[in-house]
């Protein structure tokens, strides 16, 4: 597995915003399917639905209910397609490797859990990059020793 991504990179590439041309070139210049996990795929579904819920309360802030569904239709093309695989995971190996980076990164670095998670998970899984737009996330990726895209 070359690459792990992260929700950052994913909704840039699944819903318009400043560094979907990056996402867009990095993930169709890739030679494999990209890799995520359940958890991944939660997190990024989670967000377009919290999305729409913000902007039902504010139209200035979220998107409407039309782009969630957009996104989320596309997101599932791509898993039906191969685009996307879904890989299993070792819940227990990523948590016992997440808890080994919250100690060496957290009080130090201002880690949030899912960002520790989807490192760990990349690790876990045997990633040389993890791809994400988040720069505290890219710090933490980068003292493991991950390259950081796009």
């Amino acid at each position: 597995m070359i690459a792990f991504p992260d929700t950052s990179f994913l909704c840039a590439f699944y819903r318009r915003q400043d560094n979907s041309p990056a996402a867009a070139a990095y993930f169709k210049g890739l030679p494999e399917a990209l890799h995520v996990s359940g958890l991944l795929l939660y997190e990024l579904r989670q967000s377009f639905r919290f999305q729409v819920w913000l902007h039902a309360r504010d139209k200035r802030r979220g998107y409407p209910q039309a782009d969630c569904n957009r996104a989320l239709a596309n997101l599932q093309t791509d898993l039906d397609t191969g685009a996307l695989v879904t890989v299993s995971v070792d819940w227990p190996d990523v948590h016992r490797l997440a808890e080994t980076l919250s100690h060496r990164h957290t009080i130090a670095g201002g880690h949030r859990n899912l960002d520790v998670l989807h490192v760990a998970t990349a690790l876990h899984l045997g990633a040389r990059e993890l791809l994400t737009f988040d720069s505290n996330q890219r710090a933490l990726a980068r003292a493991e020793k991950l390259k950081v895209k796009p």
